[in-house]
């Protein structure tokens, strides 16, 4: 009974010290200024159809000090390369290094999957997502609501959580949420640093949210 209340207490130790190193990267944040130290590393995360879309189009607007840049899509996702290496032998046909890579992980949800088994999805995604943004330590990661995109944020808290890097999480809900957020959206409005809506009903009732109207 001593043991196992030792090992109880020695539990809750570590879950509060967990929360109280999580709040302390949340809150860390918006004092992270991209660009204040020269190029930002990106990883950004793309879906499948309008997903990949409109982050193609959010990854065209930035400026060339946002490098190198980091894709990743979902193993299933045959059609977001292509589009990835279109976008960028456009972005800079003169530069003679090659400044972006691309990577696969298993998609967290696939369209219609049980909600019970996407759970084991994610955890398998969040598996292949912590050694892959461990190693690249990008200086943000730039989402817009597909699954994916929650184990790799996730992992990126992890980063900061071990006190190896402040990652910045700049979440933009995508355009065809007009009423309510994505299932991605409702979990990342706790967790990113920058949270973006593109229309002001969203930004009613999400307050810690950012309207600038349509950006992509």
């Amino acid at each position: 009974m001593a043991v196992l209340l030792g090992v109880l207490c020695g539990l809750c130790l570590v879950i509060a010290l967990f929360a109280v190193r999580l709040l302390a990267v949340l809150r860390s944040g918006p004092r992270c200024r991209p660009g204040a130290k020269g190029s930002v590393s990106v990883l950004a995360v793309a879906g499948s159809g309008g997903h990949t879309t409109e982050i193609l189009r959010l990854m065209e607007s930035l400026s060339a000090s946002y490098s190198p840049r980091h894709y990743v899509i979902a193993d299933t996702d045959h059609m977001s390369e292509d589009k990835i290496c279109t976008l960028e032998a456009a972005k800079n046909t003169s530069d003679l290094q090659k400044n972006f890579t691309i990577h696969h992980i298993p998609r967290s949800r696939e369209v219609r999957q049980a909600w019970s088994s996407s759970v084991l999805s994610t955890a398998n995604a969040l598996l292949y997502s912590v050694p892959l943004v461990f190693r690249l330590r990008p200086d943000m990661v730039l989402c817009n609501g597909p699954g994916t995109c929650v184990p790799l944020c996730v992992a990126a808290l992890f980063l900061g959580l071990l006190g190896l890097k402040k990652v910045l999480i700049v979440y933009v809900e995508s355009i065809c949420r007009v009423e309510t957020l994505s299932l991605s959206g409702k979990i990342l409005y706790y967790l990113s640093d920058y949270f973006f809506v593109q229309w002001s009903t969203l930004k009613d009732k999400y307050p810690g949210s950012i309207y600038m109207g349509r950006i992509v």
